[in-house]
């Protein structure tokens, strides 16, 4: 698996997230690559890396 370096990247939370505080996605930008985490846990949380084309087709899908 492997390691990328986030401790530079900007996150900010998912257009697509509850707007009351709850159910919140945050993800980064980085050149090829969308990190995504639950915005809850911050810093500890678990990081799902989704190669950037993928995640645009996802969210095409959800339209």
């Amino acid at each position: 698996m492997r390691e990328y370096d986030l401790s530079n990247a900007r996150w900010y939370k998912s257009s697509y997230s509850n707007g009351e505080g709850g159910d919140c996605v945050e993800v980064a930008d980085t050149p090829d690559l969308v990190p995504v985490r639950d915005s809850k846990l911050g810093q500890d949380s678990p990081v799902l890396a989704f190669p950037a084309d993928t995640w645009t087709r996802f969210l095409g899908l959800l339209k």
